[in-house]
């Protein structure tokens, strides 16, 4: 377990770190950063692929394809918020993910939640009222591009459960990053803004940290009992709050703070109560 908490510290910090770079970045275009961050991970993934002589097609290929497609879109709507909302309070409004993705699993895979989680999932909804309708510095248009990106991140879960077992992760990933690679370049062409100086580190290292942080997740996953790594994932909101307040001088009201306690409090406590 010691060992599985290492993993999930550096995994969520590897995020974070990310997420910051791409706000501090905000001012290249988004389909640029979308081009970045999927090149580095897409080398990295296709690399590690080859090293262990996996199947780079997979088996469900369209499934991954979807994957891809709809992973995209919420990636591409998450970068978009970061340019209107503190680094900390996109990623926690992200983390309401998993609501939709129980929402979908109810509609599209019959499945059945336990009252409870629908109290949980009341009072995460009340801390995203809390921020937008008590907090007025919270921007509408940010507010909205990060619980798109949340709601497609949620039917992703679902597809990822309709794949199983049948592929590898880092198939599906690299499926994943691939798409993002080829649609980023080609969508960035026309608005490209060519780095320079420290720019060039910090686009190359994106693709970098978002692959470690999943390969670390992963190994997380996979050397400890579920209901316990999984509410480690909810550290890269302090992480990232953290951050945003030392480097980019981000203030959070009493409120701000509250609306985020009550989405991480209700969402931890969700994968407890749907684990045990």
């Amino acid at each position: 377990m010691k060992k599985a908490i290492l993993f999930m510290i550096i995994s969520t910090f590897a995020f974070s770190l990310m997420n910051a770079f791409v706000k501090y970045l905000n001012h290249f275009p988004t389909f640029e950063i979308v081009f970045f961050r999927s090149l580095g991970s897409f080398i990295l993934c296709t690399c590690y692929i080859w090293a262990k002589g996996i199947n780079i097609l997979g088996n469900k290929r369209r499934l991954m394809l979807l994957r891809a497609v709809i992973g995209l879109t919420s990636m591409t709507l998450f970068f978009m918020s970061l340019k209107y909302l503190p680094v900390g309070t996109s990623v926690s409004l992200r983390y309401i993910a998993p609501i939709f993705a129980s929402f979908f699993a109810v509609v599209l895979l019959k499945e059945k939640l336990k009252a409870v989680q629908w109290l949980l999932f009341i009072i995460a909804f009340s801390g995203v009222v809390v921020l937008k309708g008590v907090d007025d510095t919270i921007d509408t248009t940010g507010l909205l591009l990060v619980l798109s990106a949340s709601v497609f991140t949620g039917l992703v879960y679902v597809i990822i459960r309709r794949i199983g077992n049948s592929d590898r992760p880092i198939v599906v990933v690299n499926y994943f990053m691939f798409l993002g690679t080829l649609v980023g370049g080609i969508l960035s062409i026309t608005h490209w803004n060519t780095p320079s100086g420290a720019d060039w580190w910090l686009l190359s290292s994106l693709g970098f940290f978002g692959f470690f942080g999943q390969l670390f997740m992963t190994k997380a996953f996979q050397i400890a009992r579920t209901n316990l790594v999984a509410p480690l994932k909810y550290i890269e909101v302090i992480f990232t709050m953290c951050i945003g307040v030392f480097w980019f001088g981000d203030l959070y009201t009493i409120w701000s703070l509250l609306g985020i306690l009550m989405i991480v409090a209700a969402l931890v406590t969700n994968v407890l109560v749907g684990k045990k």
